[in-house]
This record gives C-alpha cells, sequence and structure tokens, in this order.
C-alpha cells in the first residue's frame, strides 16, 4: 500500500465483522491509513466471544487487542495505533444519517448499520477517501449501489491464483534414455544427470519421457538424486495415474511430515490418503480423519433434529465411504477387513469434526483434514503448530470449492498453505488432474 503524501491522502478504512472474524490483527494491517471500526461490528463480536471455534478465538483477541490499544483513550475518538508508521483507529457509534441504508433497503439489519457509518464518515470527511473492508461479497455490492467504495481484506490473500496449479509436479520431454534406463534399474539417478542447471524444488515429482520410454520419478533434495516412483498398492488401494502415484508416495514417505493434495471431486484426495494412513497403522499411535463443519444455510448444527452424533453424521458420512470402500476391497473374512473394524472400535481410528480434535495434542499421529479449502490460513497455522514428535499431516481439498461464505480460491487456508510452505524439505504437494471415480462422474466434472 503507497505511502500518504498528505493528511488527505490518508485513507480511511471502515471494517466490517467478517474481517475481524477472518483476522483479529486486521486493524494493524492499514499502513498509516485510519481505521474506523462500527459499534455495530463490536455488538457483533459479543455474539462470538465464547466457543472454541476459531472465529471465538479472533473475537476474544480483537477484544483484547483493541483494549491494549485504547488505554485510558475514549475509543470514539481517534487513538493512535502502535506505531511510528501507523494511523489512528475509532470506533463508530451509530450515526443518525440523511441518507439511510435501513430505509434504502428497506430492512433493520446490523449490515445497514455497518453501511450507514461508512455514508456518515463519507458525509463528514469529504475530503478524505472512504473505503468499506468486507470479506461479505454481497454487502461490499450494497456498498457500491450507495457510491461507497468497497474491497476484499488483502492481507495474506494469493496474488496469483494460477501459479499454485504448477506446483509440485513437472513434465520434462526429450530426457536422454540412459537416464531413464539408470532409474529403472538402479532405482535413482544423480540429479544433475537429468536436470542440469535447473532451479530444484524439495519433493517435487517428475514425469520424465524420451522417444521410447518415460517414467515417474521424485526429486531427493537431501541426497540430490532423482527416485523411481512405482505405483505401489496401500491396502489394496492402487494408484490409478501418475498424478495419484505422486500423491501416495509423498504420503508414505516418512521423511515428508507435511503434504497437500489438490484436486476436485472423484480424483481420490481422500480415499489416498487414508489407504496410505492403514499402510502405515502400526507407525503411529492413531489414525485421525477430520474435516470442517460447514453449516447447511449457515446455520449451526444446533439447529438440527437429534442427539450430537445424528447431528454429525451427514457431515462424516463421505469420510465412512472412503473408509468402507477400502474394507470391501477384502473380504469380511479376511484379517485386513477385521483390522479396520478392531482399529474404529479401539478408537485407533477416529473420524470426527475438526473441531473435536482442535484442542487435542498430535504427537505420534497421522492426522488427515479433510475439506481444507474451508478452514481460514489461521486455522491452517493452528493445526500445524500443534503437531509433536512423529506426527504427519496430510491435507486434502479443492481450493476453487469454497463451501464457506467468508472465504475464496485466493484467501483460504490451503492456498495459503501451499503458497507459503512450497519447497521446504518437510512439504510435498501434488494436484491430482483426473477423475476416476467413474466415467459419469467424470461427465459432470467436464461438461456440467
Amino acid at each position: 500500500m503507497p505511502r500518504a503524501k498528505s493528511e488527505n491522502d490518508r485513507k480511511i478504512f471502515v471494517l466490517d465483522t467478517s474481517v475481524i472474524l477472518y483476522a483479529h490483527n486486521s486493524i494493524m494491517n492499514f499502513a498509516e491509513h485510519d481505521v474506523v471500526i462500527p459499534i455495530t461490528v463490536l455488538e457483533e463480536l459479543d455474539q462470538f466471544k465464547k466457543g472454541n471455534d476459531t472465529k471465538n478465538f479472533e473475537a476474544r483477541e480483537f477484544i483484547r487487542l483493541l483494549d491494549k490499544l485504547s488505554q485510558d483513550h475514549m475509543i470514539h475518538n481517534w487513538t493512535p495505533l502502535n506505531g511510528k508508521t501507523k494511523g489512528n483507529f475509532r470506533v463508530l457509534m451509530n450515526p443518525d444519517n440523511k441518507l439511510n441504508a435501513n430505509e434504502i433497503f428497506g430492512e433493520e439489519k446490523n449490515d445497514h448499520k455497518i453501511l450507514n457509518a461508512a455514508l456518515y464518515l463519507k458525509q463528514f470527511e469529504k475530503n478524505r477517501k472512504v473505503i468499506l473492508v468486507s470479506k461479505d461479497i454481497n454487502l461490499r455490492l450494497k456498498a457500491k449501489s450507495l457510491e461507497i467504495h468497497a474491497e476484499d481484506y488483502e492481507t495474506g490473500k494469493i496474488k496469483n491464483i494460477t501459479e499454485l496449479e504448477n506446483t509440485g509436479k513437472y513434465v520434462m520431454e526429450n530426457v536422454d534414455i540412459n537416464a531413464i534406463n539408470t532409474l529403472y534399474d538402479q532405482g535413482y539417478v544423480e540429479a544433475k544427470t537429468v536436470l542440469g542447471t535447473r532451479k530444484r524444488k524439495s519433493n517435487a515429482f517428475y514425469i520424465l519421457r524420451s522417444d521410447k520410454n518415460s517414467v515417474l520419478s521424485y526429486y531427493n533434495s537431501q541426497e540430490n538424486i532423482l527416485e523411481r516412483v512405482d505405483k505401489r498398492l496401500a491396502y489394496n488401494i492402487k494408484p490409478k495415474n501418475a498424478e495419484q502415484a505422486f500423491a501416495l508416495h509423498a504420503i508414505m514417505d516418512p521423511n515428508i511430515k507435511l503434504v497437500s493434495i489438490q484436486g476436485v471431486a472423484g480424483t481420490g484426495k481422500t480415499l489416498l490418503a487414508l489407504a496410505g494412513a492403514l499402510e502405515q497403522r502400526r507407525e503411529y499411535k492413531q489414525i485421525f480423519l477430520a474435516r470442517p463443519i460447514v453449516p447447511l444455510s449457515n446455520k449451526d448444527i444446533g439447529f438440527l433434529p437429534g442427539d450430537v452424533k445424528s447431528k454429525l453424521n451427514p457431515y462424516m458420512e463421505p469420510l465412512w465411504d472412503n473408509l468402507k470402500f477400502i474394507q470391501n476391497q477384502y473380504k469380511e473374512t479376511d484379517k485386513e477387513f477385521q483390522k479396520i473394524t478392531e482399529l474404529v472400535n479401539q478408537e485407533k481410528l477416529v473420524i470426527q469434526p475438526l473441531a473435536y480434535i482442535r484442542g487435542r495434542s498430535l504427537s505420534n499421529i497421522f492426522f488427515i483434514v479433510d475439506e481444507a479449502q474451508n478452514l481460514t490460513p489461521h486455522e491452517i497455522k493452528t493445526i500445524i503448530s500443534r503437531a509433536g514428535d512423529n506426527t504427519k499431516i496430510v491435507f486434502t481439498g479443492d481450493v476453487f470449492q469454497i463451501d464457506t461464505p467468508y472465504l475464496d480460491s485466493q484467501s483460504n487456508g490451503l492456498s495459503y498453505l501451499i503458497d507459503r510452505v512450497k519447497d521446504h524439505p518437510l512439504y510435498a504437494h501434488i494436484k491430482l488432474e483426473k477423475g476416476e471415480r467413474s466415467e459419469l462422474a467424470n461427465l459432470a466434472n467436464e461438461l456440467l
């Protein structure tokens, strides 16, 4: 954000509740410009301060931050933010405007009160640009209809989402046939033989092709070699294409502690992660398979009938479906079939909503987080920061299939993870491109 040349160049940013719940320290990220918090935002945050979800944490932390910044100041007046390069903030009480959003839109609601705050500032701060910042697209559209500048909260957003598409896998043509033969014969080849002076990324996967042959390979940065990747079985699940083979290799590699798998529905993300975990069950104390709950019609699960288990079953059913699919690779009399039932009964394999696992210690755990695109960057960080000794975490999801209203392909936690951790020796990422569920499912993904 360019620095203001004069007082009038300093903008006024009006923050919506959705921004605070996304990042409690967002108030500190507007350079030397001033920030306004409508009193309605504080009223809404009061409803979120109790609970164990990330949004509850963000609400509590913001309230503490505001209290710390205000000290002896009255917060309805301009109060300096910490640091010489920062601007000021104030809490704006409900103004009495000539132009009233409640009357314009025919309904009295909190969003319209926040719009009224921006309208008030626009009227009485005529020499300064007033901008409403919200992660609520509809609120931004309403603001623009009232000739209020509005924008998304940009801090932490991925600038170029297309760059993530090329992370993890590379195709090389016209590779020396001798290098490919060496990979087949020895299982590895010196990286410089194939890659030459190309920049090498840790744990990257390569499809190497010559005129006569091809091979799948993986770059081992510790030994500076390319290793052959085979389509190995994991609990009787076999990869059906190159990308699945790469994904399973990362899942099964003990030196890679963090894996992300991106792909549309039906590409096998969760199935491969679960199969790989079951194959390595003896290496870990427990297998956790979790997913965030996205309430139906934006209603909390408390609105659903029944006890806690019956409320949660609809959300967890896709995970149980993957487990049953793996189990059905065997006969009921097979020990592998019975082992899965035993793991579930003994709680060695646990399928739960993410909120039920978030506070637990993650030592000696194989942890699979499904639908990770519905997490915020802060939630991703919180999960990873809880990893103890001998813990591996696999995130799966589709960054273009967002089910929560205040995230998008550039601001969700999975995109953030892929962008920030790429090329780290402990991390591997692969994108699954080909649907393997069925020809009918592929038809839906491609044509509908």
